[in-house]
């Protein structure tokens, strides 16, 4: 998609987990495309350059909050706040996620309750409190990030495919409740993506996993941005509770 288009003139959309990867691709497409961005990430002043840098170059604003996703009181400020400076949202990424793996038999209540608390249950709480300014407008568009593994499964990621496949429940579900309120609900499941987090398996793993791939090469978190573009814009007005696979035609 080129600057030229500007999909998401006028939008206002907030994406959590946008320091590295993923998320940050997914705000400087939105900022590409037009929107106002509000970019979470849990560390105090690491998106501070970045938004300075997006805002002045693509002519929007990109405006960092900072929150722990799990922490309900100070995710609800941060809309409070998007309603008091903007008065709508129109887009809601749910990106911030965690990854932990561990074989069956070595999996610790610890470990599930981290996963679940970061990727089930503050997607709920994200959605619910986005729900509130967008039922206002009878329009929106929510998508959240599942991945491959939430899909298929895979051994030894029993945990993070279980939260993967709860956002594609809730995203199914949502989407039904939603759409008589003009709420539109989709994920997107990205596959083998070269990101810090993948690439944190090692060389020899990461090879392994290329050869699964149809298209012989890993994706590229612009992949994935392009198509949460798409569904945040208007050119996916009668999409919703789709789960659009990034993967290049992998086999996991």
């Amino acid at each position: 998609m080129t600057s030229s288009s500007r999909l998401l003139e006028g939008k206002v959309a907030i994406v959590t987990g946008s320091n590295r990867g993923i998320g940050c691709s997914i705000v400087e497409e939105f900022a590409k495309n037009g929107a106002i961005v509000y970019a979470n990430a849990r560390r105090e002043d690491s998106l501070n350059e970045m938004s300075v840098e997006l805002s002045q170059k693509y002519n929007t604003k990109v405006i960092p909050v900072y929150f722990d996703v799990t922490d309900e009181s100070l995710l609800k400020q941060a809309f409070l706040r998007i309603n008091r400076e903007q008065k709508r949202l129109d887009i809601l990424v749910n990106n911030a996620g965690i990854m932990k793996d561990a074989l069956i038999g070595m999996v610790s209540s610890t470990l599930m309750r981290n996963i679940f608390d970061t990727n089930v249950f503050a997607t709920i709480n994200m959605l619910q409190y986005a729900v509130k300014l967008m039922s206002r407008q009878k329009s929106g568009s929510i998508i959240n990030i599942s991945s491959i593994v939430g899909v298929n499964g895979n051994p030894g990621q029993i945990v993070y495919s279980a939260s993967k496949g709860a956002v594609i429940s809730i995203t199914k579900t949502a989407a039904k409740e939603l759409a008589p309120l003009g709420i539109r609900v989709n994920a997107i499941a990205p596959g083998m993506i070269d990101t810090d987090m993948f690439r944190s398996i090692g060389e020899p793993h990461i090879q392994e996993r290329i050869s699964k791939i149809g298209m012989g090469r890993l994706g590229t978190s612009r992949e994935v941005a392009d198509t949460a573009v798409y569904l945040g814009s208007d050119l996916s007005n009668y999409v919703t509770g789709q789960i659009i696979g990034v993967d290049g035609g992998a086999l996991v």
